[in-house]
């Protein structure tokens, strides 16, 4: 299993910003092949100080393997999402991949 994880931080002059990008993952990125689980959200906070809340929304994909991860990358639709949503929309983001 191939673990992709996405830290967005939106624009703060933006504030649609988080909805577009919930919207535009769930249409651009959950119908990508390969993706065998699909999982995004926005930030939810907590009393505990080791819980990172300076994030808006976080998008946990995942692939049967590494190659299935590099296959998505270089999807259209991946593509048309990085265009459309995400640079519009955010001023940083942060990846972890992680494999067993």
């Amino acid at each position: 299993m191939f673990s992709h994880v996405v830290i967005f931080w939106t624009k703060s002059d933006r504030p649609e910003a988080v909805e577009e990008l919930l919207a535009g993952a769930e249409k651009y990125l959950r119908p990508c092949p390969g993706v065998l689980h699909y999982h995004c959200g926005q930030m939810v906070g907590s009393h505990r100080d080791v819980v990172d809340q300076s994030y808006q929304v976080a998008l946990n994909l995942v692939f049967e393997d590494k190659a299935a991860q590099d296959t998505y990358q270089e999807h259209p639709l991946h593509v048309e999402f990085v265009e459309k949503v995400f640079k519009p929309n955010c001023e940083r983001v942060l990846v972890y991949d992680f494999a067993d």
